[in-house]
């Protein structure tokens, strides 16, 4: 603990004072010599050039051509240093020739040396590197470790000495043992090696290749630098994606260590310097006695071409003198840095601006900066990672000339002032006064830079000018918070270019003239494109990536070719394509509504509404839009809460979803919810729009004027003011109402002297009232986090800063303020009650982009794959929940928020979604109009004890409380307590929902273990092995190609013997079924008794059977793979499959791919290798599914079809993968229905295997809302103790648990290293375009695809449905169906025929488009079925049979004819017949779906045999409110309505009509086929085709298959589709085919190319097919 405090009073306190200078016990005397003369140097310069120099410009011309002299200097020659060490042109020399350099080696007493490539005889005797590296460097995908062990195995260099006539020697003397630079390597041996290398190639390369182990062409490897070291390296230089691994046993010795530094070029590495290997080292490999002579190695330091000199210099020699600058303009940036620091600081000397001791604390503040450019302080304050940081190095000088410039330009401005004054609330800014102490200010900011940086009050400068950049476009123009340096450029650039765009119209408008009832016409121009320019930049996101991407994807569109060979060519994230295309759609919906809004806008200001309606219309729209925003932001949010104002148990308006113990299907839409829409949409788009504008139009002649800004910076300030207000109310209206009415009242009520028109009111106050929120959540954070009563001290250090934190409560307050103003986190110190001030932080708030990747197959050595199974601990493997949910939130996220399901919600907000087992931080970051950029960061599943208690206050529920005060009388009915609800009012969160539902995976795990414990289950587990390779063998295209390869039938001769046994000691009878007990092990013959009716059958549901019996080839293969796949497993068992741990191992090593053939016998699968992947792979995998199904039909699987057809329906349904496969993530990315994997847990201890199970389905979240400044503070205290303070207790205080603020589950959320989250996504963008409720509200994107859409599709709906009823001059009998043949007239008559009947037409193929080639089908019937149904049976019949109908008859789309015909059913047939009230049914009481076939029943066309002819009767009707249905119709009607009555079966047809099979069962009920939406998709059956009860008899079998979400895969039927119905189920049928196993009438509905079964009370009828 002393050693590690007096490290950070040198390297933090010191050092962050003196600006990099401090001293070093572990560095040598030169290092630490040189370090202080070099800082003396440069603050002794300049104050001695001032003390002895008169004050001009002289001390600027002697000064800075000396620190840039110094500067060049010493930078050309630190670059060049470690450019020879790259080079690596080493020296070799004896100690006896050390004063000799040209002299010649002895041949006995030196070491093998290699002739140089600068000429055929140098006698330097250096080694050409890339010579060494060529023949001395091991594979890319080999680890040093394994190649230095096969160079020597005793991980020695200089064990090898007698052979090779060397030694490596330490030079290790002992007053200097501790120096890195007298420890001197040399690579005698290793020359030695390189020559026996070229001699004798074989045996080097052998040992070297083999040891690495691993197939370069299906590994993705890891930098260079990690190979070459494997050392435990903090460098953060590496990205943050690298996987860095540090393995115990790998500790190599110092020259191997020193050798692998020497061969790797990696820059990263090499600019390490968190490591001192030096001291310790040092002490351990000391000087060697065996050796023969001392040699010292020097690098090749080339002065000119020709001279070089031999330096002692080593890399870590070179990297603690001076930093590294890897690049040449790194070098140049830090000289210019430097000469413009000294020029700065020296020409504000001399004007004079710093007297006394003052000059001399100048003198030091030019000397830190200029001094950190050459050994910077790291870790510094302000530093976000660990580790070297090559950025902060510039941060003193940057700010350094920035403070002086600006003190020169305050000077000069307070001396220069013109007369025009610029004066706002009573503040004169040209005032001189004002600018000399803004000025002064600087000054003393200036001076106190060393305190400054060692608080860590100023970032480092990129984040700077991004936070900078941030504030500005936020708090002026309006914009979002940005995800990127580059992003924050790109948006700030944006505004400035629209600002510019709209000046000029603005300036124009204000030149023209006005007067009081007239505005130019250029204004309201100028009005109509700034609210479009608003809402295109509102609807933007920062990040300019995806557009770039979609522009060149257009421009420049790319092939990608595919290697069928690699295996993950199919892996495809689909994420960059949707977002590319929900970009595409924006830009197009924005070019059409862009017009529209400007143009209507235009239209509004140019009709004179805002002068004419003066003053009426503006106290209006203030009244409107503070009852909309109120209603909007403040009740509907509150009533909606879990506890609403905390004094509620229970939300006052609830979802449907809120009282179900599990949710099956998506949240249903509310009132509310659209109610919160329409509220919204008309509050951003109508009424804030109308307020800006009404107020440039009052404000804009005011503004502009002399008194005021004048035209110029008039113009300018109309455009900024009012381009900030519409762009802040489209993106984030949410406190928008409070700053409106609060202006309002407090600049026309309470001081309306001091008010600036109204428009700058709004604009000021919206800046002013950001920061006062800002201001509120951080005393809100504060007062939460030291109450007394809840007060959780984590360490001793807690206790003793609490008291000490109440005398400084004022300087707390001060410092929040200060916090809010410049958007600071306010952070505990060492999580104690002591607050201090962070540095300045964009939204995003860290830095880096650091996001999580997934370790698998992709990025790990197969090697390490084989052998130690990486990324096998839980953390690693349930990673991919949490990016499946942020794949889910990036489709829905955007629209719950307009729908009001989280709550109110603003830019940088966190929330928590706390579900069984996962907890994960969502953190909003950009906030746009219908965009929502966030960041998900996941925690572990298993988490701390401290996590755990957490969790536990966030899920508990606080309705049973009973307490008042210290007893407990009980509470309200509905009502909280008062101790919840003074406890609720005291936390740093509230729970905002508790039933948030959200499309994810239900993971299932089941010990393998106890699956397979017993001898019989295993078994099983072998027989549906085999099973399973014999169904993949036989269902594979290449089936034939296989039985013809002569290779193959030539291995498996040997198995094609009918008297073939094959004894291997692998078989076990306790677990082989087709064992042969007196043979010892498994004969053809014994395989053909258990397994040929299982090949006999696959091989019938081929294509193209082939023929099988126990000598055909087929079996032979069959047989051959069946005792490879045993095999296997047992080689993978360690032949050990009695043993349950073996049998398991093995069982695993196969599920992942780990194959071995060790048999001579089975090399005949070489001959092609798809045999493993696609035939025993998938096999061993697919058991493992069929065993677990096991366990719930143990004999269902007996019957070869029933075992058959479910790994059909596996393969279709069930994606079974290990979870390192990269197939595994592309599955559950791709939304996979089922998937099933193996998982070998290694973690803590525990080596159990687990069957793992993922359904998807809705998971329920619980939604909590954090103070965003909470969060914020907390991440940055924990960032400041881990990389500043550099503490590394794992129980340290302020991780400890603090329910009143979340602080454990905050704290590790952050950044690893510093927090220790599973999973951190990458920034990502949710569109409100793509939530389908949201658009089924508000209506999808407009644009002129869509329109273009919409118009076609109306017009063919108002073809379809007014086809039937609207033709001119013809009754509805009349009308053109579409399918049906042309009547004839209406007097025909039909000649009375007792045999005759009426075919039904053809249905249609199910697969064709709706309407094409379909015939209205009319009903088969006896003649004299007419009569005996009376009006009130066959209107109950309708009413009890069709409920739903009745209830959606107005709905109908289609139009009817007012006209229509009676006929009357006599025992001789159809006749003529008037109108009877006895006989007739009031067609008001019937839906119009009923209708619609009615006026259908007529049109009949002819029979092939009867040679009957359609017949039309129209008499009119007297009114058209009494339609009414003729008693001729009513067995129509009975047919409609699915009625056993007037049935007739598929014989009856004629023998000239042809039904195909999906049709059959229409012709049984001789229905219409009639088309519907879908209402209600919780009506839904989706998997009702899968049960095994079989609760319905399906008309086909293929039909079956398709109609579920098994083979539906991304595709979800969603409100709104329309089908037609192709088979109906109704309940108490006679007909099991028609028979609903339900009290509903069940639908099976075919939409496009895919079938859905739906209750009939799920959808809407649209009328007859046409």
């Amino acid at each position: 603990m002393g050693s590690q405090t007096l490290q950070i009073l040198r390297q933090g306190v010191w050092a962050a004072l003196s600006g990099g200078w401090y001293y070093d016990p572990h560095q040598a005397t030169f290092v630490n010599a040189l370090h202080l003369y070099l800082w003396l140097f440069l603050l002794g310069l300049p104050f001695t050039l001032y003390m002895a120099l008169p004050s001009s410009m002289i001390i600027v011309a002697v000064y800075c051509p000396v620190i840039a002299a110094v500067f060049i200097v010493l930078k050309m020659v630190n670059y060049r240093l470690h450019r020879a060490l790259d080079a690596g042109e080493v020296v070799d020399r004896n100690a006896n020739e050390f004063k000799d350099q040209r002299a010649k080696t002895e041949q006995g007493n030196c070491s093998t040396r290699r002739k140089d490539s600068n000429g055929p005889s140098d006698p330097g005797g250096g080694i050409e590197m890339s010579e060494f590296i060529r023949e001395a460097t091991p594979p890319v995908g080999c680890s040093s470790r394994n190649s230095y062990a096969g160079l020597d195995p005793s991980n020695q260099i200089g064990s090898g000495s007698s052979r090779l006539g060397t030694a490596t020697t330490i030079k290790g003397d002992t007053d200097t043992a501790k120096t890195s630079d007298d420890i001197s390597l040399s690579l005698g041996q290793s020359s030695s090696l390189c020559k026996e290398g070229s001699e004798e190639q074989g045996k080097f390369s052998s040992t070297l290749y083999e040891t690495g182990g691993c197939d370069m062409s299906l590994v993705n490897f890891e930098p260079a630098a990690r190979r070459a070291s494997n050392i435990c390296d903090t460098d953060s230089h590496v990205s943050s994606s690298t996987s860095v691994r540090f393995y115990p046993h790998d500790v190599l010795s110092l020259p191997q260590i020193r050798l692998n530094r020497l061969l790797t070029i990696d820059t990263d590495l090499l600019e390490q310097q968190d490591i001192d290997l030096s001291p310790d080292l040092a002490a351990t490999y000391g000087p060697t006695e065996d050796a023969a002579q001392k040699v010292k190695h020097y690098y090749r330091f080339w002065i000119l071409p020709q001279l070089w000199i031999g330096i002692n210099f080593d890399r870590l020699t070179l990297l603690s003198l001076f930093d590294r600058n890897r690049e040449i303009l790194e070098n140049v940036l830090a000289v210019i840095l430097a000469i413009l620091v000294a020029f700065l600081g020296s020409i504000l000397l001399i004007q004079g601006f710093f007297r006394d001791i003052w000059v001399f604390q100048f003198c030091l503040v030019i000397a830190s900066c200029q001094y950190s450019l050459l050994k910077s302080v790291q870790p510094d304050s302000s530093s976000p990672r660990h580790g070297h940081n090559r950025i902060i190095a510039y941060s003193r000088p940057v700010y350094f000339c920035l403070c002086c410039g600006l003190i020169w330009l305050l000077d000069y401005g307070s001396r220069n002032l013109t007369t025009t004054k610029f004066k706002l609330y009573g503040i004169t800014f040209t005032n001189p006064l004002v600018l000399l102490s803004a000025r002064d200010l600087v000054i003393v900011f200036t001076l106190c830079f060393p305190i400054v940086f060692f608080v860590g009050l100023l970032p480092q400068v990129n984040t700077f000018v991004m936070y900078l950049c941030e504030q500005l476009d936020i708090h002026i123009f309006g914009g979002n918070a940005t995800t990127s340096l580059l992003a924050a450029l790109y948006s700030f650039i944006c505004s400035i270019v629209a600002v510019a765009l709209l000046y000029g119209l603005c300036y124009g408008a204000l030149k023209d003239s006005w007067d009081g009832q007239h505005i130019p016409v250029l204004f309201s121009v100028f009005c109509g494109l700034l609210v479009a320019v608003s809402y295109h930049l509102s609807r933007q996101s920062s990040d300019p990536s995806v557009l770039f991407s979609l522009m060149q994807s257009k421009i420049f569109p790319k092939t990608e070719e595919k290697n069928p060979e690699d295996p993950l060519s199919e892996v495809k994230d689909p994420l960059p394509e949707k977002l590319r295309n929900s970009i595409s759609e924006r830009l197009q919906s924005d070019l059409v509504v862009c017009i529209v809004i400007g143009v209507l806008y235009f239209a509004i200001h140019v009709s004179t509404v805002f002068t004419v309606l003066q003053p009426a219309l503006k106290y209006v729209l203030y009244a409107l839009v503070g009852f909309v925003g109120f209603v909007t932001h403040y009740v509907l949010p509150q009533v909606r809460k879990q506890l609403p104002w905390h004094c509620f148990s229970h939300p006052l308006l609830k979802t449907v979803e809120y009282n179900q113990y599990e949710v099956q299907n998506a949240a249903t839409v509310m009132w509310f919810e659209k109610l919160h829409v329409w509220l919204l949409f008309l509050e951003k788009n109508i009424i804030y729009p109308l307020i800006v504008l009404n107020e440039l139009s009052s404000s804009a002649e005011t503004i502009a004027s002399p008194k005021k800004l004048d035209t110029e910076l008039g113009a300018l300030m109309i455009t900024i003011a009012g381009l900030k207000l519409l762009r802040s109310s489209f993106s984030s209206p949410t406190y928008q109402y409070v700053t409106v009415v609060f202006t309002v009242l407090f600049f026309n009520i309470d001081y309306e002297a001091f008010s600036e028109t109204m428009l700058l009111d709004l604009f000021f106050m919206s800046i002013l009232f950001s920061k006062l929120w800002e201001l509120l959540y951080k005393l809100q954070f504060v007062y939460t986090y030291i109450a007394p009563w809840q007060i959780t001290w984590g360490s001793a250090f807690h206790a003793f800063a609490q008291p000490f934190a109440v005398p400084h409560s004022a300087m707390l307050f001060v410092q929040a303020a200060v916090s809010a103003f410049f958007s600071t986190p306010l952070n505990p110190f060492l999580g104690s009650a002591i607050f201090i001030t962070s540095y300045v932080r964009p939204v995003k708030f860290w830095e880096r982009d650091y996001n999580t990747k997934r370790v698998d197959h992709s990025n790990t050595r197969l090697a390490s794959q084989l052998d130690r199974n990486p990324g096998s601990d839980d953390n690693n493997l349930n990673s991919i929940f949490y990016e499946h949910l942020t794949r889910s939130l990036q489709h829905s996220l955007c629209g719950d928020l307009l729908l009001g399901r989280w709550g109110n919600y603003s830019t940088g907000d966190c929330f928590i979604l706390a579900s069984d087992y996962l907890n994960a931080l969502v953190h909003l970051i950009e906030i746009g109009n219908g965009l929502v950029t966030f960041q998900l960061r996941g925690l572990e599943f298993r988490g701390t004890y401290c996590q755990q208690r957490e969790v536990e206050a966030i899920t508990e529920g606080v309705e049973e409380d009973e307490g008042f005060c210290c007893c407990e009388p009980g509470h309200l009915p509905h009502v909280l307590s008062f101790n919840a609800a003074f406890g609720q009012r005291w936390l740093a969160w509230e729970v905002i929902v508790t039933k948030y539902i959200l499309e994810g995976y239900s993971i299932t795990d089941n010990s393998a273990a106890s699956m397979l414990q017993v001898f019989d289950l295993r078994k099983v587990l072998t027989t549906y092995y085999v099973k399973g390779i014999i169904y993949y063998v036989t269902t594979s295209s290449k089936l034939e190609e296989w039985l013809a390869n002569e290779t193959m039938q030539e291995g498996l001769r040997l198995y094609a013997d009918r008297n073939y046994v094959d004894v291997d000691p692998t078989f076990n009878p306790n677990i082989d079924e087709d064992y042969d007990h007196r043979l010892a092990g498994i004969s053809r013959e014994s395989f053909c008794v258990i397994y040929l009716n299982w090949i006999e059958y696959c091989s019938s549901r081929r294509a193209k059977p082939l023929d099988v019996d126990k000598d055909s080839s087929l079996v032979t293969l069959c047989y051959g793979l069946c005792v490879l796949g045993r095999r296997a497993l047992g080689t993978a068992s360690h032949h050990m499959s009695s043993n349950l741990e073996s049998f398991l191992y093995g069982l695993h090593a196969l599920f992942k791919g780990d194959f071995r053939i060790s048999s001579i016998r089975d090399e005949w699968i070489f001959a092609d290798m798809e045999l493993l992947r696609k035939v025993v792979v998938p096999g061993i995998r697919m058991s493992i599914k069929l065993h677990q199904d096991h366990f719930t039909s143990s004999d269902e699987y007996d019957d070869p079809t029933v075992l058959y057809e479910a790994i059909v329906s596996h393969e279709k349904n069930l994606v079974i993968a290990h979870e390192g496969d990269p197939a595994w993530r592309s599955a559950v990315l791709a939304n996979s229905p089922s998937l099933l994997a193996l998982r070998h847990v290694m973690d803590d201890g525990t080596n159990e295997y687990k069957v793992i199970m993922l359904n998807r389905r809705y998971l329920s979240f619980r939604v909590i809302k954090v103070n965003k400044e909470c969060v914020r503070g907390l991440w940055a205290g924990q960032q400041q103790e881990l990389v500043f303070l550099r503490n590394r207790n794992p129980e340290r205080g302020s991780i400890q648990n603090a329910k009143q603020a979340l602080r454990n589950m905050i704290n590790s959320s952050c950044d690893q290293p510093i927090g220790y989250p599973i999973f951190v996504s990458p920034l990502t963008t949710s569109y409100s375009d793509s939530h389908e409720q949201l658009k089924g509200i508000l209506g999808g994107p407009i644009s002129l695809g869509n329109i273009r859409n919409f118009i076609v599709s109306t017009w063919h709906r108002l073809r379809k449905g007014c086809g039937a009823g609207c033709n001119s001059g013809g009754n509805i009998e009349d009308s053109d169906t579409g399918g049906g043949t042309s009547c004839i007239s209406n007097n025909a008559t039909i000649a009375n025929d007792p045999h005759s009947t009426v075919s039904q037409g053809s249905v249609g193929n199910a697969g064709r488009g709706s309407g094409a080639g379909l015939h209205p089908p009319v009903t088969a019937h006896p003649p004299t079925l007419g009569t005996s149904h009376s009006t009130q049976s066959v209107q109950s019949g309708l009413v009890r049979q069709s409920p739903a109908r009745a209830s959606v008859a107005s709905q109908s789309s289609y139009c009817y004819s007012s006209r229509h015909s009676s006929l009357r059913m006599s025992t001789t047939g159809f006749v003529p017949c008037r109108r009877s009230s006895t006989s007739q049914i009031s067609l008001r009481n019937l839906p119009s779906s009923i209708q619609s076939r009615l006026s259908m029943v007529n049109q009949t066309e002819p029979s092939g045999q009867s040679g009957m002819a359609c017949l039309h009767h129209g008499l009119p009707s007297s009114s058209s409110s009494s339609q009414s249905i003729p008693a001729c119709k009513h067995h129509t009607l009975v047919g409609f309505l699915g009625t056993d009555g007037g049935q007739s079966s598929a014989a009856d047809a004629p023998p000239g009509s042809t039904l195909s099979p999906a049709s059959n069962a229409h012709a049984k009920k001789g229905e219409v086929i009639y088309r519907v939406q879908i209402v209600d998709p919780s009506q839904i059956l989706d998997g009702i085709n899968l049960s095994k009860r079989k609760e319905l008899q399906w008309p086909d079998e293929g039909i079956r298959l398709k109609a579920g979400r098994n083979s539906w895969k991304d595709w979800t039927p969603q409100e709104g589709m329309e089908g037609h119905v192709i088979h109906r189920w109704v309940p108490c049928s006679r007909d099991p085919g028609t028979r609903s196993h339900i009290d509903k009438t069940v639908l099976l509905v075919q939409i496009d190319d895919k079938y859905v079964t739906v209750v009939e009370t799920g959808v809407l009828e649209l009328g007859a097919e046409v």
